[in-house]
């Protein structure tokens, strides 16, 4: 089969074909580059409607031979992909107009791309990946995905801007011109590490922040090499913790990189250290894969249209908010891998052994992680979980005793409780539980950060003390009376369930339902807030 895809989001105007027999893919791109700023929609959709017929062509001019070798004319394609979004609504009518006069011409199915999960698949096609995780870092966005039963599910994502747009947001006040990622990663080869906010909330990340936190910096007279080394060194470390945070929730053994600023090479070392430390692959795809091009609208396109799942004309108006979520995986197995069981559990920041009726936690350095970084947060994080565990408990919610803390050692000794983790043993009346003590929990003024699946004990159904569930691993809680940092515990919860439960949303409804039936309903208010600000809604 060869497939002609077609990009046309935001700022490369690109066209590939793709042919599955010899796995060949050759691409055509020219690129936006604004004098300044950032993209302007006006400008960029002129760019594509002046440059989007001239790369197809030239693309489809080399490739017009048909598949026992015949020059064809025009060329020999079995169908036409397009990338349906998400991305700049005028660039997106562009390259769907062109795809549907393409498909018209040649007679040939239409397929709608996401343009997300188009970065996700060529990872995994080009690694030969069974079910990775998959961190998606690019201008406009920031997210984590990972498939199950037959979706892509959205584990984590940035509450505010994408992380290539917060560094652009940097540059721009520097007064560099776009794109701004290679003039940080040049620069911060120069500089000293400088401490900036570090912003994580569950698998949520934060990005806004930290490029204001950068722009103050300079104007108080910091060198700018070491913002842009601390600036680098902040943001993707918050990427890599967040990827490591996925594997662990999800068990999977496998991560893929896409989006343009996956081009970085600090963050492609931070996350292959991160994998390498955990026994986990990793793949980052060639850079030609990585920055927005047709070649992974082509790959998906392919996969697609072998399933049957395309289009008709009338049907193939195109979505600026597409999300990776909303589109259904037909060319895949429903089922995820399995886990591999045993003792000894590697978290996303800890070790964690079980002595008997005692737990042993050890915060262990992470070498993807700037070293002041690293001990910082590992000092802060074990001495908030010591606190936070006994204030929890004070307040009524079940929690385990802490019996030990050695802050040097960033270890910590806990009471044994449960017999599994809640994702192992998910029910709908747990999960009601386990949103009552975060109610319980949010009257008392306290806030646990990460309450997922894995951060819930629970015990036997037979009742007693044995069936009680525990709220674990407090570590990037903190004391707040407010109802949006308690709606983020809420959202926190549902996307863990959403990313480990084969009926998420029943499990999510029974959630909110629990909460608000003894909880504070300015909170469900908030999450309902913070669920419409992700970057594809």
């Amino acid at each position: 089969m060869r497939v002609l895809g077609i990009e046309g989001t935001a700022w490369a105007a690109s066209a590939a074909v793709y042919d599955s027999d010899s796995d060949a893919v050759d691409i055509e791109t020219e690129a936006y580059e604004p004098d300044s700023g950032g993209i302007h929609p006006r400008e960029a959709s002129e760019h594509m409607a002046e440059h989007l017929p001239k790369v197809i062509e030239e693309v489809l001019a080399r490739n017009r031979v048909d598949h026992d070798g015949t020059p064809t004319n025009p060329a020999s394609i079995d169908a036409v992909a397009f990338s349906r979004g998400p991305g700049l609504g005028p660039c997106l009518r562009v390259a769907g107009t062109a795809a549907r006069a393409l498909a018209q011409r040649l007679d040939v199915p239409l397929v709608g791309v996401n343009h997300m999960v188009a970065h996700l698949e060529i990872g995994r096609h080009r690694s030969g990946f069974e079910a990775p995780v998959c961190l998606n870092a690019s201008g406009a966005n920031a997210h984590v995905l990972a498939y199950r039963n037959g979706r892509y599910r959205v584990l984590g994502e940035t509450m505010d801007t994408g992380v290539g747009n917060a560094i652009d947001k940097f540059t721009r006040h520097l007064g560099w011109s776009h794109p701004g990622g290679p003039k940080v990663e040049a620069r911060a080869k120069e500089g000293e590490y400088l401490e900036l906010p570090y912003v994580v909330k569950g698998m949520d990340f934060s990005f806004s922040g930290i490029a204001s936190a950068a722009q103050d910096a300079v104007d108080d007279g910091t060198s700018v090499a070491d913002v842009c080394r601390g600036l680098q060194e902040t943001v993707f470390a918050m990427l890599t913790e967040v990827a490591e945070r996925a594997l662990a929730l999800t068990g999977r053994t496998e991560l893929v990189l896409g989006g343009g600023v996956g081009q970085n090479a600090r963050l492609r070392e931070m996350l292959a250290s991160m994998c390498e430390d955990r026994g986990a692959d990793f793949h980052a795809p060639e850079p030609r894969f990585l920055r927005d091009n047709a070649g992974m609208i082509a790959v998906l396109g392919a996969k697609m249209a072998r399933a049957g799942d395309t289009l008709a004309i009338e049907e193939s108006r195109v979505d600026s908010d597409f999300r990776p979520d909303e589109v259904p995986v037909t060319w895949r197995d429903p089922d995820p891998p399995s886990r591999p069981a045993g003792d000894l559990v590697q978290g996303a920041e800890a070790t964690v052994s079980f002595e008997g009726d005692k737990v042993v936690k050890t915060r262990t350095p992470r070498s993807y992680r700037h070293p002041e970084l690293d001990k910082r947060l590992r000092r802060h994080r074990t001495r908030l979980e010591a606190r936070l565990t006994s204030d929890a408990r004070r307040a009524g919610v079940p929690t385990p005793l802490v019996l030990d803390v050695d802050l040097a050692e960033t270890r910590l000794t806990l009471q044994r409780v449960g017999d599994a983790d809640l994702r192992d043993a998910l029910s709908e009346e747990r999960v009601r539980t386990v949103a009552e003590h975060l109610a319980r929990l949010h009257g008392a003024g306290l806030v646990h950060g990460d309450p997922t699946t894995r951060n819930v004990r629970v015990g036997d159904e037979g009742g007693g003390d044995d069936s009680r569930t525990f709220l674990i691993d407090f570590g990037l809680g903190y004391n707040s009376g407010h109802p949006e940092d308690h709606a983020m515990d809420l959202h926190v919860l549902a996307q863990s369930l959403e990313g480990t439960a084969a009926e998420a949303e029943e499990l999510v409804a029974a959630a909110v339902d629990a909460y608000r039936a003894v909880g504070d309903e300015q909170v469900l208010n908030r999450l309902h807030d913070i669920e419409g600000r992700g970057r594809y809604q």
